[in-house]
């Protein structure tokens, strides 16, 4: 197959391509390698990509008017992989406009190649679980409203599903909206806890810590997360009856745990103590995660298996081979 991925030089990106290549299909990478987090990083990602046979790149913002045309160069593509976005619950206070630019400007670019694109089979896009905000019940289904998000990042996601649903209804686009919980892994970005408490605590440095550490997040490790995907891609989508062919899935390890757990697992790979400091949350936090899967392991198998003791151990081992700790 033809893929055509948004945000190859991101973190789950990065890991879909490199496994989409493994299994033979041809692979354009887009990504605008903006500096919302150190763009070495990126780079080095993209570096373990460039240069492997059927694997293209083009550097490109989304959200920018024939961008994506560009960026195909008159290929045809079996499915749009797109997982551009701009990410992160606590930078949408200080800089709206870059999720309003990426999230939603870019996500309507996106259907509209889309839907122009002879002959394409699939797209299947990134949202959140941030969706589901704090009135959400414990765990948390796709059943559910939703419409009550606790952060503008989590507003531009649901805004975004619902773009691609009304998509799919005027044009018969086929879509797949898969809401991530708290990825983590090797390779992973450096603004999320599990970056910044394994640096903190190989640096002997105070660690502060939110919510006492009771805040709960359903950790799902991007491996997990990477089978799922290659699953949906590879599989020809399966339209039900009267129905507009949009479907939305939760992608976690439905098994949360609370930020103390997460601390603890790191001294444990580390070999270190970690040094706490109590401090209160920022807005945009929500109190737990907890994905209800069931409906994803009926459609296509998703049964998560790497637990966050053995996930945060590979990652800390990436982590000292990455920074030369």
């Amino acid at each position: 197959m033809n893929i055509f991925l948004t945000g190859a030089a991101g973190f789950i990106g990065f890991h879909a391509a490199t496994a989409l290549l493994e299994r033979g299909h041809s692979v354009t990478g887009v990504d605008v390698l903006n500096a919302y987090y150190d763009p070495t990083l990126k780079q080095a990602r993209l570096a373990r990509l460039e240069g492997r046979n059927r694997f293209r790149f083009v550097k490109a913002d989304i959200a920018e008017d024939g961008a994506l045309e560009s960026a195909a160069q008159g290929e045809h593509y079996d499915v749009i992989l797109h997982l551009a976005a701009q990410a992160g619950v606590r930078y949408a206070l200080k800089e709206p406009k870059a999720y309003t630019h990426s999230n939603l400007v870019g996500h309507h670019n996106v259907l509209e190649f889309a839907r122009d694109h002879e002959g394409l089979q699939h797209l299947v896009y990134a949202s959140s679980s941030s969706v589901y905000g704090n009135d959400s019940v414990a765990p948390f289904s796709e059943d559910q409203r939703a419409d009550h998000p606790v952060s503008y990042y989590g507003a531009t996601k649901r805004a975004g599903e619902l773009l691609s649903y009304s998509y799919a209804e005027l044009f018969g686009l086929k879509q797949t909206g898969l809401r991530f919980f708290t990825v983590y892994g090797d390779w992973g970005r450096p603004d999320m806890a599990y970056w910044l408490f394994t640096d903190a605590i190989l640096h002997g440095r105070t660690l502060p810590v939110f919510g006492q550490g009771k805040l709960r997040r359903d950790f799902t490790h991007v491996d997990d997360i990477v089978a799922a995907l290659m699953r949906i891609v590879e599989t020809p989508y399966a339209q039900e009856a009267g129905q507009a062919p949009h479907r939305v899935f939760n992608l976690g390890n439905s098994h949360p745990e609370t930020v103390l757990d997460l601390i603890q697992h790191i001294e444990a790979a580390a070999g270190r103590k970690a040094v706490i400091e109590w401090t209160d949350g920022p807005q945009g936090d929500v109190r737990e995660t907890y994905a209800d899967i069931s409906r994803a392991h009926k459609a296509f198998g998703f049964s998560p298996r790497v637990p966050l003791a053995d996930g945060i151990e590979r990652f800390v081992r990436w982590y000292r081979q990455y920074t030369g700790l």
